[in-house]
């Protein structure tokens, strides 16, 4: 059965640039390259560490969450809905094996976000976004090297999801390159990890955000200095 859409205080702001954290155990090195990546225009940062222990996850999701809150970024985690609601996280991000919208909805309450991955089904998406789902998630798009398997998604894809009335993210081998056509083509937020992140430069990380967050509107640039 359809849910009631929710005005969520999150959903306006889920747009830009929207930073997928990598598999990194040092924690200063994992903050100092979060704060980089919301200082080159980040909007909402997804913590995703596949390696680490239950109590490096806590710890690293909980240093995050204050430091997203302190420099007006949203906060999501992925997989985990109990890790999210633990850390005062904005949402959760869920994939095909974690769980229902219903069934997590029951669990962290009314006022976090609910994102969903989609892959290339615009029918799961469908269904998701009436279960409740606050966005929903396509890709990859391009080639991606943190996800060399996964399922490829078309363009025009997006632009059919944006139908359904809620927040669309384009995620897959995004770059500065090919970010203003995932743009035009209808997405509101792109997920980009490896083209941020994969830096040893703290600055450049920096650099690589703001390129990717230029594509989008000037307000959602980062500030020139």
């Amino acid at each position: 059965m359809a849910q009631p859409r929710r005005a969520s205080r999150w959903t306006p702001r889920l747009r830009g640039l929207y930073a997928v954290t990598p598999d990194i155990d040092d924690i200063t090195l994992l903050v100092a390259r979060v704060e980089a990546a919301i200082a080159g225009g980040a909007q909402t940062i997804q913590y995703r560490n596949k390696t680490a222990s239950a109590a490096q996850k806590r710890k690293q999701a909980a240093l995050l969450s204050r430091v997203c809150d302190g420099r007006g970024a949203l906060f999501i985690v992925n997989d985990d809905a109990g890790l999210a609601r633990e850390v005062g996280a904005a949402g959760v991000h869920l994939g095909e094996g974690d769980g229902s919208v219903e069934t997590v909805r029951a669990r962290i309450g009314d006022t976090m976000l609910i994102g969903v991955s989609c892959y290339d089904d615009l029918a799961r998406a469908k269904r998701l976004a009436a279960e409740g789902a606050d966005y929903i998630a396509f890709g990859s798009f391009f080639p991606s090297t943190t996800k060399p398997f996964a399922r490829r998604a078309e363009l025009g894809l997006l632009k059919r999801a944006r139908r359904l009335g809620i927040p669309v993210v384009a995620i897959g081998g995004i770059c500065a390159a090919n970010a203003r056509a995932v743009i035009d083509a209808g997405a509101d937020a792109l997920a980009v990890s490896a083209d941020v992140f994969a830096h040893d430069v703290i600055g450049d990380v920096t650099r690589a955000a703001a390129a990717i967050a230029a594509c989008f509107e000037p307000d959602l640039a980062p500030a020139k200095t």
